[in-house]
């Protein structure tokens, strides 16, 4: 004869408050954290065919409100290996609102070396730099307008295939 042995349940054990409560503290914290705005501004431009004409201007605009705090800019450039230099000339513009013409300076662009190889990130044949071009505070709040051009001796310039900047309020 067969005898059937009854497995008697244990009750529930219910979590103590305390661990209810700050586990819903944290997560309402990580719930307002991850709704904080960020303030970051990227625009880049393509050119199509991968060629960069001297005529062809990577321009945009950025509203800043916050005139006390300091920004980071950076310029992006996304260029394929078959690249031909190391660096590359540009001439970049910040017209802040308060002003009709912007204030243009040129730059040299260091994309990487021979012994190193390419800055930046990069997929399969594929390289986005984003190089830091200066920290600074604006002036005026509002609009501003940047304009990026290439000033290499190559025209049309080749293997380029966007060309932006970044603004980023530094934390």
């Amino acid at each position: 004869m067969l005898r059937l042995m009854s497995i008697k349940s244990t009750p529930r054990m219910n979590a103590p408050i305390y661990v209810v409560f700050y586990g819903m503290l944290v997560f309402m914290a990580l719930g307002f954290y991850s709704c904080k705005q960020m303030d970051v501004f990227e625009k880049n431009v393509s050119f199509s065919a991968h060629q960069w004409e001297t005529t062809d201007t990577a321009k945009g605009q950025f509203l800043i409100t916050d005139t006390n705090a300091v920004y980071n800019v950076s310029i992006v450039l996304r260029h394929t290996d078959a690249f031909l230099y190391n660096n590359i000339w540009l001439q970049l513009g910040i017209q802040s609102p308060a002003d009709t013409l912007s204030d243009f300076q040129k730059i040299n662009l260091t994309l990487g070396d021979d012994a190193n190889g390419w800055d930046g990130t990069g997929m399969n044949d594929i390289w986005v730099v984003r190089k830091k071009y200066t920290s600074c505070r604006f002036r005026h709040p509002g609009l501003y307008t940047f304009r990026l051009v290439q000033i290499m001796r190559d025209d049309p310039l080749l293997h380029v295939m966007s060309a932006g900047l970044r603004v980023e309020k530094n934390r």
